[in-house]
């Protein structure tokens, strides 16, 4: 009875199961300044008609067979409460929420090097005015929606040791400045490669970021490398995974040799080895 009743729905052109979609978020309990991965099972990236992440609209590319999307949790973004809606071309109404969670509020001093002033209100006044106009320029960089890669991200180094997190307040002088990203330990000259394939999008020189690459990886994401000592890659350069993109250094606003990354999702930085962990 039951292969007939199987057989007749296929024969009348119905499917003989029908799979309701569903999506999850990962993680479900972030704090400020965490990305999370939207995922849809049981439909693809045709299907949907609309998304949302708190009201924004968002963009679905295909990651691992399965529509996917990134969105970043602000720094300083409220918490509480948030809500993602996916609409399919079917009339069905996907939702599920998540509960963002207060980031711990750490703060330590900074001091400014010789080579930018030293520990003076002047050159403090001219760090800030320097910030302002190389983030201006930074966030001017290209971001594609669909993803130049199909595979985890990796670190940019061959080890890991962080020296300074994502996310605590550096204070110099009577200014406030957020860390957003994170320091590698690494001494001069170390390999930096791409932690994804994409396209070199930023290669120069600023005054506080130092020698800079940023690479557009789509998908909404692109990552800065920033304090570089070498820059071993061209703006419009198509680069894969692991490719040397430069030598880490200490050049602009750094008090010794290291690296600094920074992972942005749609424009906003986020903790980068929690972008790590969505890929585990």
């Amino acid at each position: 009875m039951k292969k007939f009743s199987i057989a007749f729905a296929l024969f009348l052109g119905f499917p003989a199961f029908v799979f309701a979609a569903s999506l999850s978020i990962t993680p479900e309990r972030p704090l400020q300044g965490e990305p999370v991965m939207m995922v849809v099972e049981g439909a693809g990236i045709p299907d949907i008609w609309s998304a949302t992440f708190s009201l924004k609209p968002v963009s679905f590319f295909l990651y691992r067979g399965k529509p996917t999307a990134l969105v970043a949790v602000d720094l300083g973004a409220r918490v509480g409460e948030y809500e993602a809606k996916l609409r399919l071309k079917s009339g069905e109404t996907l939702r599920k929420k998540i509960t963002v969670f207060r980031r711990e509020k750490i703060t330590a001093p900074l001091g400014i090097p010789q080579k930018l002033g030293g520990n003076t209100k002047p050159a403090q006044d001219n760090l800030v005015t320097l910030l302002s106009k190389e983030n201006m320029l930074l966030a001017k960089a290209k971001t594609t929606s669909l993803p130049w890669w199909g595979t985890p991200f990796t670190f940019p180094l061959a080890k890991t040791d962080v020296v300074d997190s994502y996310g605590y307040t550096r204070h110099t002088g009577s200014y406030s400045i957020p860390h957003k990203g994170v320091d590698f330990r690494a001494e001069s000259g170390t390999d930096v490669t791409a932690i994804n394939a994409g396209v070199v999008r930023l290669a120069r020189e600023f005054v506080v970021y130092g020698k800079t690459v940023v690479i557009d990886h789509g998908g909404g994401v692109s990552s800065l490398s920033l304090h570089l000592s070498k820059i071993l890659v061209r703006e419009r350069e198509r680069v894969a995974q692991g490719q040397t993109i430069g030598l880490s250094g200490e050049s602009g606003y750094a008090l010794g040799p290291h690296l600094h990354l920074s992972v942005r999702v749609g424009g906003i930085s986020i903790d980068p080895m929690k972008f790590f962990e969505l890929f585990d």
